[in-house]
């Protein structure tokens, strides 16, 4: 299923959203126009804003807030991205050329900085004290997940357990709070609630773990990106342990060199990765964190919504991108 396949059942809501984005991101300095514009001219899933919409619609949701607040996941998760690039000193994104390499780094963090001053801006107009809550505990572990992930970068010796800490940290969080906001915004009760925040843990879990696979098995024009990026940038992604934890001397030896330095033949890590099973082995673990998302949204009432939600699962684990 495509993306526009998925979500034709809020695209209505997705347009309302692409026209909160496009008016928020306005300011009388041209500099955050400019680099607002390059952004949303990049496109992207929208993913997490999507989730919003479609739990609150599932809730039976009729308001307007909820294309505030998915504007606000977007701005939130848009200003990772752009601070991501910097400390990454990524040059390609969504296909195309970062906006720190087009526009320079001191640029990019500073439109960050707005974004998230703006999300803030934007979600108290809503003046819904728990979706607040929820978003704004969300961007401290967002920031503690980065913080943490900075740690790993460059260590082989970095568990499973740790790398999982920040996936759940850096990119599920995210997911999580999305989720969970959009059952806040339709009044669901607290046993709703609780499943959306897990569905949107789950999905956001498993499309972490499909990205790490996709890093060493995509093609780098479909994927946005350039294929090996995590290697190249020192990061010990769960294909990676997998090869240390069960892989030959060789092959242990090999990984742990290339986290280390970030400098060894991609071709050769790549066919250590293949030897012992390391990309069936994430996403069989990404294909379990979407069975639990699925087994979470048990607690939702049927709709087209629902369907939906259910499918994000899927498209979560069998994407190209």
């Amino acid at each position: 299923m495509s993306l526009p396949e998925l979500l034709a059942p809020i695209a209505d809501d997705m347009k309302a959203v692409d026209a909160v984005i496009r008016a928020r991101l306005d300011s009388e300095v041209v500099l955050i126009r400019t680099i607002g514009d390059y952004i949303v001219g990049a496109g992207g899933k929208r993913m997490r804003p999507a989730m919003l919409l479609a739990v609150a619609r599932a809730m039976g949701y009729t308001g307007t807030h909820h294309h505030l607040l998915a504007g606000v996941v977007e701005f939130i998760h848009t200003a990772t991205l752009l601070h991501d690039d910097v400390v990454d000193e990524s040059d390609m994104r969504r296909g195309r050329s970062t906006a720190n390499a087009v526009f320079g780094n001191a640029a990019s963090v500073l439109v960050g900085d707005y974004l998230y001053s703006r999300s803030f801006e934007m979600m108290v107009e809503t003046r819904s004290m728990p979706a607040m809550q929820v978003l704004s505990a969300a961007t401290t572990i967002i920031a503690e997940g980065e913080v943490l992930q900075l740690l790993n970068v460059h260590d082989p010796d970095v568990s499973m357990e740790r790398y999982l800490q920040v996936v759940r940290y850096k990119t599920a969080k995210l997911f999580e709070a999305a989720a969970q906001v959009g059952a806040i915004i339709a009044g669901a009760g607290p046993d709703v609630e609780e499943g959306a925040a897990a569905f949107g843990r789950h999905v956001g879990t498993a499309f972490q773990l499909i990205d790490d696979v996709l890093d060493y098995s995509g093609d780098a024009d479909a994927l946005g990106k350039n294929v090996g990026d995590d290697l190249r940038e020192g990061k010990p992604t769960m294909p990676l342990i997998h090869v240390m934890e069960n892989g030959t001397p060789a092959q242990r030896d090999l990984i742990k060199d290339a986290i280390r330095t970030g400098e060894a033949d991609f071709a050769a890590v790549a066919q250590a990765i293949q030897a012992p099973g390391a990309l069936e082995y994430t996403r069989q673990a990404a294909v379990k964190e979407a069975e639990l998302a699925r087994e979470a949204l048990a607690v939702f009432p049927n709709s087209i919504f629902q369907e939906t939600l259910l499918k994000f699962c899927s498209f979560a684990v069998e994407r190209d991108r």
